[in-house]
Order: structure tokens, then sequence, then C-alpha cells
């Protein structure tokens, strides 16, 4: 889907035209395609509120890939973006609010810190010979790290003066869409203005006949992949200002998305091609289907498998381009600036159309909109939140609820994207499960802003108006897991915790809530805590190597079940008997074990019973009832003597 200008053959005309144009600007005609699709699929999505979601929406990603677009027209990549992003969030988070620095200076500090992240990968590419897919893998892991030292695995408040990145100016105009098109800006002055722009193309083309023709390779890849680090850092602070916290796990995963952006948009990974438009269309067509797909309720882990295909269709295009005799024109090289100028016209033209056709088409089709709710989870990949959502889907059945579920995928701007999307599609009420309590606050408050009444489930939303939470207590749950575990253990006795996802609410309130619970027995001593983040094979990796240590360990507290069946794995015939284990959340597989005796208890929290008062509550305030400010489930430790009376 290159958007690159062509030199067009002679002769072209009539049909022949048409296909020229179509094959010439192929991810702007799907771009446009995409926009009719989901225009005629959902009458929520050409309102302005909701187009205006989803430039913010493409912004981080478009800003991270307007830096890769340097890299890989260069016929480098990058795979570090995200987390040099989430890094240079942090710095800026650490050193203004927790050591004092102005924010300028703090600002300053995080650009210099993608700066240095980027010319250590051009200088172990350029000057140490590794391949730029190792470098930046390795620079990937160590600026993810770096956050995650520096910020000790918890979010970081943003400094006020910088948060307002993330909000709008006048009441509707968000300031990312305007970071965003001064970024692209930038990025394509760069390319087809300047010294070291001409040079990307030149290495990307044919790195050796750059060299022999002159051009200092060396100093200009550093130069590249610095540029690459100054536009992380630029995405990372905005993404932290939308935010208002710098989340160390922020961003992850990023990268693959920026790089989708680069190649939809034309660019090709052989290098020598590529232009910042292209990029930002690409961006826009990841955000429009990501929030298309949302509005429609399409699953998480499909949205995964339809960008994958767009993936695979733009190199597929881009390879049909090619072998039709098109010829792609680099940035600043020359072509056709006036047909170029009136494809973008003739694009234009044809949005506004359907805007005005799609727009009359679904005029007045948003009536009972009370019975219509949105449920964000923060992930579906736990089976304590498999079972919430479930017990959710069967209230909304027996009650006739229309519910949308969404998985965040414990991403929190994720999550964000998706509460912008609930918002615009005219809901009755809507459902969330933070991924952190706090990282949700700006887009809570978004919510509350548009009048639509907010339910939090299982984890609370801080400083922001929820009409209703339904949880259980984290912190109870883990005094509770404390105090079962040290009893069992006779008050004596070394134990090993596993922690949850470094960053998320709930593994901060359930390790507060056993360790307040372990200060009534100081004969147990915790020789060792290491995060697992909440994943059965994570836990059994990390039980493996602390047994090494502490071979002789007397128990194990996990901050969630499936990282309790990965230590009893890992403990083998020790788990019961020698060693004992305790979980939290209740889950299926969870209560096997402890009927089978391998695990000790787990702090169960009746998901399914989450889910259906969440749902219940959120239709009562719809059709304005009252309901309780908090309805707290109660927990409890579900052991071989009481699991057979046990539903979750």
């Amino acid at each position: 889907m290159a958007t690159d200008t062509l030199k067009s053959t002679p002769g072209a005309s009539g049909a022949s035209g048409i296909r020229r144009l179509l094959l010439d600007n192929g991810a702007l005609t799907a771009l446009i395609v995409l926009v009719i699709a989901m225009s005629a699929l959902s009458g929520d999505f050409l309102t302005t509120d909701n187009l205006l979601n989803v430039g913010v929406q493409a912004a981080v990603t478009a800003i991270l890939a307007f830096g890769v677009t340097f890299v890989i027209v260069s016929a480098g990549i990058d795979l570090s973006v995200g987390s040099v992003a989430a890094l240079s969030a942090t710095v800026l988070a650490w050193s203004a609010t927790q050591h004092g620095v102005p924010v300028f200076l703090a600002v300053v500090l995080a650009i210099a810190t993608g700066i240095a992240a980027g010319l250590v990968n051009g200088f172990l590419i350029a000057y140490g010979k590794l391949p730029p897919f190792i470098a930046t893998l390795a620079m990937l892991s160590v600026a993810r790290g770096l956050s995650l030292v520096i910020s000790q695995g918890s979010p970081i408040a943003f400094p006020d003066s910088v948060s307002h990145l993330g909000d709008t100016l006048g009441g509707w105009l968000p300031v990312p869409v305007l970071v965003m098109i001064a970024m692209g800006l930038i990025a394509a002055f760069i390319l087809g203005r300047t010294y070291i722009g001409r040079s990307m193309y030149a290495i990307g083309g044919n790195e050796e006949a750059a060299r022999l023709s002159g051009l200092r390779v060396s100093k200009q890849k550093l130069a590249i992949y610095a540029l690459s680090g100054v536009f992380a850092a630029a995405a990372g602070i905005v993404l932290a200002s939308r935010l208002s916290s710098a989340q160390p796990q922020a961003a992850d995963g990023y990268e693959l998305d920026a790089i989708a952006a680069v190649v939809i948009g034309g660019a090709s990974l052989a290098g020598g091609t590529g232009k910042a438009s292209g990029t930002l269309i690409g961006a826009l067509i990841l955000a429009v289907l990501r929030n298309g797909l949302n509005l429609l309720s399409v699953s998480a882990f499909w949205q995964q498998v339809v960008i994958g295909v767009v993936i695979a269709l733009a190199v597929l295009l881009d390879t049909v381009r090619r072998m039709s005799g098109a010829t792609p024109v680099a940035a600043g090289t020359g072509g056709d600036k006036g047909k170029q100028a009136l494809t973008y016209l003739l694009a234009a033209v044809v949005a506004a159309a359907v805007v005005g056709a799609m727009s009359f088409l679904h005029s007045g089709s948003s009536s009972g909109t009370d019975r219509k709710v949105g449920l964000s989870l923060s992930t579906l990949n736990n089976p304590f939140y498999v079972q919430l959502k479930a017990g959710a889907q069967a209230e909304a059945k027996k009650l006739g609820v229309d519910l949308s579920v969404t998985d965040a995928q414990n991403d929190a701007s994720q999550q964000a994207n998706q509460l912008q999307n609930f918002t615009s599609s005219g809901l009755g009420t809507i459902i969330v499960n933070p991924v952190d309590s706090d990282a949700v606050a700006p887009a809570a408050r978004a919510v509350n802003k548009s009048g639509i009444p907010l339910v939090a489930v299982d984890r609370s939303v801080n400083n922001a108006d929820t009409a209703s939470l339904v949880a259980s207590d984290n912190v109870t749950g883990g005094k509770l897991a404390a105090k079962a575990l040290a009893d069992k253990l006779g008050g004596t006795g070394t134990i090993v915790v596993l922690q949850g996802q470094a960053g998320t609410s709930a593994a901060r309130e359930r390790g507060a809530g056993f360790t307040e619970g372990l200060k009534a027995y100081p004969g147990i001593k915790v020789v060792a805590s290491q995060p697992a983040d909440w994943d059965r094979t994570k836990g059994l990796d990390t039980m493996t190597n602390l047994l090494q240590a502490h071979p002789d360990i007397d128990g194990v507290f996990a901050q969630n079940d499936e990282m309790a069946l990965g230590a009893i794995k890992a403990l083998g015939s020790k788990a019961g008997s020698s060693v004992q284990v305790i979980g939290f959340d209740g889950t299926p597989d969870g209560l096997t074990a402890v009927k089978a005796g391998t695990l000790y208890a787990s702090v169960a929290q009746q998901p399914t019973e989450l889910g259906k008062i969440a749902v219940d509550n959120a239709l009562k305030i719809a059709e304005g009832k009252s309901v309780a400010k908090s309805v707290m489930v109660p927990v409890k430790v579900v052991t071989k003597e009481n699991v057979a009376g046990f539903t979750g």
C-alpha cells in the first residue's frame, strides 16, 4: 500500500489510469475504503468525537513510526522504540516529581535519554558491527529494565504542566493530534529537505555505493538512530501525558505497531523508500481498524488477526505495484507534486461525500442506548477475567442487555482508547476493570464529562467519579493469604512470593496486604520476591530459578492462581507436602489443584458474581434507579476442606 509518488508509464488512460492511481496510492485508497466500510457498519464511526478519537489513538504510534521511518529508509530496524518511550517518560516523571528537577530540565532529560539510547544503538550497529535487529533488541530489554528499576515497578505521577499534552484545546481539539502533526512535518522536512534525509535514502538504496561516493555512513547511522530515539522520547511523553502517569510497562509491543505503520505506508524493509505522509496514513489505518472493530465489538484477539492480514496485504500490493512497472520516487527527489496534490484533494472530496452519505444513512439509529453497556476488561489472558466476562455476559443475556466487551491486554493506553470509543458510541453505561487505578483516571474523567455513568469492577478508579464500585478487597485478600499460609506453617518458616505484573494496582494491593498480614508472624521470613507477570509459564520458570538459590523453602505465596500452578509444577512432589502453596483468584484450575492437595489454598474472589453484579448495577443506573456506591463481594480462603461447597 505504498504512497510514494510514482513515475507513470506513458499512455495510461481510462481504466488503466484508474488502476495506476489506485496502485500508486494504495495506502490512501485502503484508508478511504476502510472509512467507508466502518461508516457503513457502524453508525457511531463517523461522528466528530469518534474521528477525533481516531486521531488521538493514532498519535503515539504515528510519532514512534516517524522515527522508525528514518531507520527503515536507511535499511535498518529499531525494535527498542517502545521501551525507550517508556524509559524517557519515566525519567521525566522521576526527576520532576521525586527529585524536584524543574519541569523544563526534566523534559530535556527525557529527550536526552531518547538520544542516548539511539546513539548506543547507532554505535553498536555502525562501529560494533552488530546487526540492527540484535542491537535494538538488546536496547529493548535494557531500556525496559531501567524503566522498572527507576520506578520500582510502580507508576509515577506526571507533572501537571506536561500532562496538558494529553488534554484538548478549546475543549475539543486534542493536543496529541497537534503534536502528531508537528512531528510529522518535522519528519517530512528531514526526509525531503536535509542532508541527513538524503543520506538515509542513499544508505538504504546501496550502502556500499554511498560509502564509495564519500558519505560517512557510520556517522550518519549514529544520527539516524539518535533521531529515532528523539521521536521515541516524544511519543513516550505524549503517552504518559494521556495517562497522567509514567507507566514502566507502557508502550509494550508498540515497536511492532510502529514498524507495521511504516510498512503499510509504503516503505520497503529493504531500504531506500518511504515517506512521512505514508507512515501517517499507515498509523491512521491501524487506528481506524482498532477503533472500528471496537465499535463493532470484535474480539481483541481477532483484531490482531485482521491487522496481521492488513500488513501482509500491504507488502503484497507493494509487490504488485512494483511488478506493474512503477518506479518509486523518494521524498524530495522529484515527482509530479501537482498530481500528488490532486490525489489528496480527490481523497478529501471522496471522504467528505462518504461522511455526508453515511451520516444520512445512520440518522436516528441510536435509540435504546440505556440497554447498551460497554465492558472494558484489563485482560482476557487470565482465567479470572474470563470468568468475570462469562458472569457479565450471562447476566446481560438474562436482562436483555446489549453488552460489548473489549480486552485491554494489560495496556493502560489501549484501555484509554477503548473508553474513548465507548464514549463516542452513545452507550447507556460503561463498566471498566482498570489495568491500573491511576492510569485509567484521565479516560474515566472524559467518560464523566460525557455524562455516561461509569461502573468500576474488581479494581477502583482513582481521581474520577464512579456511580458504583463492584469489587472484592485485594488488600484484605492479601492479609487472608498471609494468615492462612502462616497458620499452616505453624508461624515459622521461609517463603517466597511470586508477584504479578509490575506496575499494576492488583499486584501492589495484594502484595501490600500480604506484607501487612505477615507482620503478625515474625517467625515467617520472605527470602525472595520476584515478578512472574500473572503467567503460569513464567511462574514455572521463576520458581525453578528461585529453588536453585532457596531449595529448602517451606511455602509460596503467588499473587494469582496461574503463577501458583506454575510454582506447583516446578516444586513437583514437594507441592502440598514439604512446601505449601497459596494462590489467589479461585479459578477453575486453581480449585482443581486445591482438591488434589497440591495447592493448599486459593483466596477466591468469586469473579462470576463480580461480573453479574456489575451488569445488574449498570442497567439499574441507566434506568435511573439507585444502587449502592460500593458493593464488596466477600473473599474467602478456599482449602480442601471447603472447596466442595464453593461455586465461584
